[in-house]
């Protein structure tokens, strides 16, 4: 049974997920659906599509590398704007 839900909010971000939608050739009223869908599963991150691609890319950089290259910028930034 489909019932009727009344929202509030800006009207720039109404007009960006209308065009979202629209590229999407779907409608406004799925996107949020199948949002609100997912945000009340049991297990949101199962229940998310994941192209092929970022399924083979998973796991190649640790998270001890993204936090090495973190500190290594931030010493660089630091460096550069001395």
């Amino acid at each position: 049974m489909e019932v009727k839900l009344t929202l509030k909010l800006s009207k720039s971000v109404i007009e960006k997920a209308k065009q979202y939608a629209k590229k999407r050739k779907r409608s406004l009223s799925k996107l949020v659906e199948d949002y609100f869908t997912i945000l009340s599963s049991k297990d949101p991150v199962e229940n998310t599509k994941i192209s092929p691609i970022v399924r083979e890319l998973a796991g190649i950089i640790s998270e001890k590398d993204v936090v090495n290259w973190k500190n290594g910028y931030t010493r660089y930034l630091k460096k550069k704007y001395e």
